[in-house]
């Protein structure tokens, strides 16, 4: 759903900068005080600290074998209004929200900031926390590879082989942590992160996988939550979990596209395509499929070629942010007259596989995922003949098809027994990662736990982000104050 789950380059980017923030701190048990103390390297707030506390490896074995999470903090800028702790859960999985205290929540409104203490943390199996990795290929951490595309013909076989390889490279080098990284895991670190902050509620916000977490923490601990903030949420289905998060991409691609024709036909646009909005949807699709035909080398990138599949996943990549619309009308241009822009930088294959094993466990270890090739093969044509821009991937055998373990936990069912009104869901119309079909899924579960507020935009998160001024005052004052719409709003 986020950045790990979309754009491995873009979070790892991320993960190399938050690798500077390592707590300088001894552990602390969850029982215990948290030693708070500067942050190792440069780029972040003064203000931030940071700690580490030691946490359960096997919740069901509470005294065996333990791991470390890395958190920091920046204090409420005003003692004498503080309310408690604002915890920033990131998305993913894969990511974490190390340096979030100093990043996004300074864009916070001074009253929220005022209340609370914004925490940030790496969850586990992520650097600088007891960190894991599979040990995979370098091709295997290609994005094309990770999301699972067909071949030019429709076949997921080659999928399938990935799948297995993967696999067994994470049962071979990713040691026993592996088996205990989970959506419920997650919540259960989160709960002792609030006992060492001494907090009897935590209040929370949840970004794309994070709302996942969030809304598990608040299903596991209801008593235990304050103001949740959850934005562009997933399908909460228990069944599927992370698997029917992929297959949304296919309806994220259509709601979002024609947005991106609408611009690229616009005859004041430097990147122009088309001199319509309906000429730009079968422009993408020719191309896509001669380049399935004839991929143009790309030295530097990998893979090392531009495809038809690398050309969509770079559609999908671009449809978070209509910023990047840019950057995927250049190398359709490019394309067209068969060449390619410099190669897209990426990080070290070292950060790409700590980001890679912690999704890859996380959702592997969330919910068992078909085995069977023809199950893929006959979903994916499917997906195919309805939905082309995403050329089956979406419906498509991740490593979780091969993978070597059962869930050890049941999937959480999201419910509505709890308290009422505590819960905000914020989601942008448009959103090619978490449509809003599976949010709306959500807050049907959530009931008259939550209220949702629908944001008239286009893009991935949309707090403070890609919404609006309407969304994002009705946000803020419910951080601020709890005040709440008395129903599900529009923000037009």
């Amino acid at each position: 759903m986020t950045k790990s789950f979309r754009n491995a380059s873009l979070l790892a980017a991320t993960v190399v900068l938050l690798g500077l923030l390592a707590p300088v701190t001894s552990s602390a048990s969850a029982g215990g005080p948290l030693h708070w103390a500067r942050c190792e390297g440069t780029g972040h707030d003064p203000r931030q600290e940071c700690a580490t506390l030691t946490v359960p490896m096997d919740y069901a074995d509470p005294d065996g074998p333990k791991i470390d999470l890395a958190l920091s903090r920046i204090r409420s800028e005003k003692p004498s209004a503080r309310r408690g702790a604002l915890l920033l859960v990131p998305g993913g999985p894969g990511g974490d929200s190390l340096d979030d205290p100093s990043g996004k929540g300074q864009k916070l409104p001074q009253a929220v900031r005022d209340q609370y203490d914004l925490i940030g943390f790496a969850p586990r199996g992520n650097a600088p926390s007891t960190a894991v990795d599979c040990g995979l290929g370098h091709s295997d951490l290609a994005l094309t590879a990770l999301r699972p595309w067909p071949d030019a013909a429709g076949s997921v076989t080659g999928n399938m082989a990935t799948a297995r390889r993967m696999a067994d490279a994470c049962a071979r080098n990713g040691g026993a942590l592996i088996r205990h990284i989970s959506t419920v895991d997650n919540a259960r670190d989160i709960d002792r992160v609030r006992a060492a902050l001494g907090e009897r509620r935590l209040s929370v916000w949840g970004v794309s996988y994070g709302t996942y977490v969030g809304a598990v923490y608040a299903q596991l601990f209801p008593q235990r939550t304050d103001r949740v903030v959850l934005d562009s949420s997933g399908n909460p289905d228990p069944v599927r979990a992370e698997r029917a998060w992929l297959a949304a991409f296919e309806v994220g691609v259509e709601d979002n596209f024609p947005v991106f024709a609408k611009w690229a036909s616009a005859p004041d646009n430097p990147y122009q395509l088309a001199g319509t909005a309906a000429e730009v949807r079968p422009l993408f699709l020719r191309l896509a499929a001669d380049l399935d035909r004839a991929p143009i080398p790309w030295p530097g990138a990998n893979p090392a070629e531009l495809n038809g599949n690398v050309l969509r996943q770079t559609m999908l990549n671009s449809f978070y942010d209509p910023d990047d619309y840019a950057g995927l009308a250049q190398l359709i241009l490019a394309a067209r007259k068969g060449t390619v822009p410099p190669a897209p930088q990426s990080p070290p294959d070292t950060v790409l596989q700590n980001l890679t094993g912690v999704a890859a466990a996380t959702i592997c270890n969330d919910v068992a995922w078909p085995r069977s090739t023809t199950f893929y093969q006959r979903s994916v044509d499917e997906s195919r003949a309805t939905y082309p821009l995403t050329a089956g991937m979406p419906r498509n055998a991740m490593v979780c098809a091969a993978w070597p373990w059962r869930p050890e936990q049941a999937p959480v069912r999201i419910t509505d027994r709890g308290p009422a009104g505590h819960i905000m869901l914020v989601q942008n119309e448009r959103d090619v990662a978490t449509p809003l079909s599976g949010a709306l899924k959500l807050r049907t579960a959530l009931g008259r736990r939550a209220v949702m507020v629908t944001v008239d935009s286009t893009g991935h998160e949309a707090y403070l982000a890609n919404g609006n001024a309407c969304g994002d005052e009705t946000v803020s004052r419910f951080l601020a104050t709890g005040r709440r719409p008395e129903a599900d709003v529009y923000c037009e």
